[in-house]
């Protein structure tokens, strides 16, 4: 026979007698594996960007073809002996651009460049290996949050594309007898594309990690879904204006025409199409690919004015800041471009470009997050 209830008994007391339920690590916000896989993916945040730099300071020298063979696994042991360096030096002096460009080169002058392009492979195995002990310490810990596993997976596959795609690069301007003096442009635009599609990945999973699953849901609901397309598309943009600039880099075009706003005094560059086949002038020609590059980025500053204007409506303080850092840095972009060409694109300046590149593409994905996924704040505006 059940023991009959008092009538007035302690409610807390029946409540504490009750079990209560564990947290799942998905839900644990900011603490267990979501806030460790974070600091990891922080980590590779880092090493990529930094990637991104010594890459864009390995065309900017021309160093990139000072190593001509790809070897993954014992390429990474540099030259020990002067038996060594006479070995690459020599393999070096058969390409084009040695012959063609750089005969006057010792082996001291090589030396330069190809410490320069060993490093950025360096740098790409490095990261390879972080991402590696990475995600199996998490997996074999089962610390991957539910769904997350193949959003990890997927950034390891792409670095290994990476590599793969930036010996396709390089091997483009290994060659002999065929006056090859660099990379093709339009390769070197799907390497560095590629970069900046991995630290896009890389931006997104953190932001997103660093909620909880309850808060992004709630926050889901009051997502901001025209501002979250006219970002969408500001991101769409601005990918396009990176590859044009990578087309840019690849050919030296922004050594070729130094006045602004105009082009050699006229306002489309001479001689635009005088290479047959015509399609490949829109790779090739210096003067139709700087013009490319120039008026993308006039249509891509008047649409970023467009959202950033939409963005300061939003109701939500974060999202208008995040906005606000956008187009600050998207006008610092377009000063500094305007900069780099008047200078024929120098090195110390040419790399700052690309850099802020970098932090523009974060800006523009962080505010387009914040769109999707707005911080609530109180009527006092304060987070909630």
């Amino acid at each position: 026979m059940a023991e009959k209830r008092k009538l007035f008994e302690e409610v807390g007391d029946a409540q504490a007698a009750r079990p209560v339920a564990n947290a799942g690590m998905i839900d644990r916000g900011r603490g267990g594996a979501r806030g460790a896989i974070r600091v990891w993916l922080f980590i590779l945040f880092a090493l990529v960007f930094v990637m991104i730099a010594v890459g864009g300071l390995t065309r900017l020298t021309d160093s990139g073809l000072s190593i001509t063979e790809w070897k993954p696994f014992t390429g990474a042991m540099p030259p020990l002996n002067a038996a060594d360096w006479q070995s690459e030096f020599a393999k070096y002096q058969e390409i084009d651009e040695f012959q063609v460009q750089n005969a006057w080169m010792e082996l001291a002058d090589f030396k330069r460049i190809y410490w320069w392009e060993w490093g950025h492979r360096q740098l790409g195995r490095v990261i390879g290996l972080v991402w590696a002990i990475g995600f199996l310490w998490f997996l074999l810990r089962r610390q991957i949050p539910t769904g997350w596993t193949g959003r990890l997976l997927l950034l390891g596959g792409l670095g290994g594309l990476q590599g793969a795609i930036g010996w396709w690069m390089v091997s483009s301007g290994v060659s002999t007898g065929g006056a090859v003096l660099d990379v093709a442009s339009y390769r070197l635009a799907t390497h560095l594309g590629l970069a900046f599609v991995i630290l896009g990945f890389i931006t997104w999973y953190a932001l997103m990690l660093g909620r909880t699953e309850k808060d992004l849901m709630q926050a889901r609901r009051a997502k901001e879904s025209k501002l979250f397309r006219m970002s969408t598309g500001l991101l769409h943009f601005a990918f396009l204006q990176i590859l044009l600039g990578a087309l840019v880099a690849g050919i030296d075009a922004g050594r070729y025409f130094v006045d602004w706003p105009l082009m050699q005094g006229q306002f489309f560059p001479p001689d635009a199409f005088n290479i047959a086949p015509v399609w490949r002038n829109f790779f090739e020609n210096p003067g139709l690919v700087q013009f490319m590059h120039r008026m993308a980025g006039y249509l891509l500053f008047a649409f970023a004015v467009v959202v950033w204007l939409r963005g300061r409506k939003s109701a939500h303080p974060n999202t208008r800041n995040a906005f606000n850092f956008m187009m600050l840095a998207m006008a610092g972009q377009i000063v500094l471009g305007i900069v780099t060409v008047l200078n024929a694109a120098p090195v110390h300046i040419a790399i700052w470009h690309q850099v802020l590149a970098v932090i523009l593409w974060v800006l523009i994905l962080r505010a387009r997050f914040l769109s999707g996924y707005p911080i609530p704040t109180s009527l006092r505006g304060k987070t909630q």
